[in-house]
């Protein structure tokens, strides 16, 4: 009776030492870890400096295009960036910028003024005619709001701007890039001729009172 009294009391002990390590384990605390891409994950180990979000860019250096943007809309920008390529004097451009800008799409503009410009346009497109959108490799042709606006949700671009209130679409620029003319550079002035030697005198001098030449 005494040995099963003692057994009795060993379980009893070992069971409440699990307890105490099963409400140890469940007492510890969840951690909220952000990696640099913006995904979030749940951890029982703090964050470090390499599950912390990046820091901002740092000074002279240009962040990428789509650096700020939220993690899932970045990866769709990532996958099907958008490039609106407009002209001067084109109301349906300023429709279709318009368009993009109130819904939250993060694009690139390309401006078509000069010639250049618009053999580049021909070649790509096959006709020069503004706007022009392209989602990845699709092209859309002039503008519509209700055929740019289901392209885009094809994409998986959202329907309602979710842009940070700091985020900047880069500056327009022109389709073909704009050389610089090569500076001329002065010609380098001529080295001065050399000095001849002095012609020996012909005649009697008074080093030489015969006028011997040799």
């Amino acid at each position: 009776m005494h040995s099963i009294q003692k057994k009795t009391s060993l379980h009893c002990l070992s069971g409440f030492a699990l307890l105490l390590v099963a409400a140890g384990a469940m007492a510890q605390p969840v951690y909220r870890n952000v990696d640099k891409n913006g995904k979030v994950t749940f951890s029982d180990r703090a964050p470090t400096a390499s599950t912390e979000p990046a820091a901002g860019p740092q000074a002279g250096i240009t962040p990428p295009a789509n650096a700020g943007l939220p993690y899932e809309l970045r990866q769709v920008a990532l996958r099907y960036p958008v490039t609106l390529y407009t002209g001067e004097e084109c109301a349906p451009c300023g429709a279709a910028r318009s368009l993009l800008t109130t819904r939250g799409i993060p694009f690139e503009e390309r401006t078509i003024k000069s010639n250049q410009d618009v053999e580049a346009l021909q070649r790509m497109s096959s006709q020069a005619s503004l706007p022009l959108l392209t989602i990845g490799s699709q092209q859309l042709k002039g503008f519509s709001d209700t055929e740019w606006s289901q392209y885009l949700d094809a994409a998986g671009y959202p329907k309602s701007n979710s842009l940070p209130a700091t985020y900047r679409n880069p500056p327009a620029r022109p389709l073909v890039a704009v050389q610089a003319a090569p500076v001329a550079r002065e010609p380098a002035p001529a080295a001065p001729a050399p000095q001849q030697p002095a012609p020996a005198p012909s005649g009697p001098t008074p080093s030489n009172p015969a006028g011997i030449k040799f």
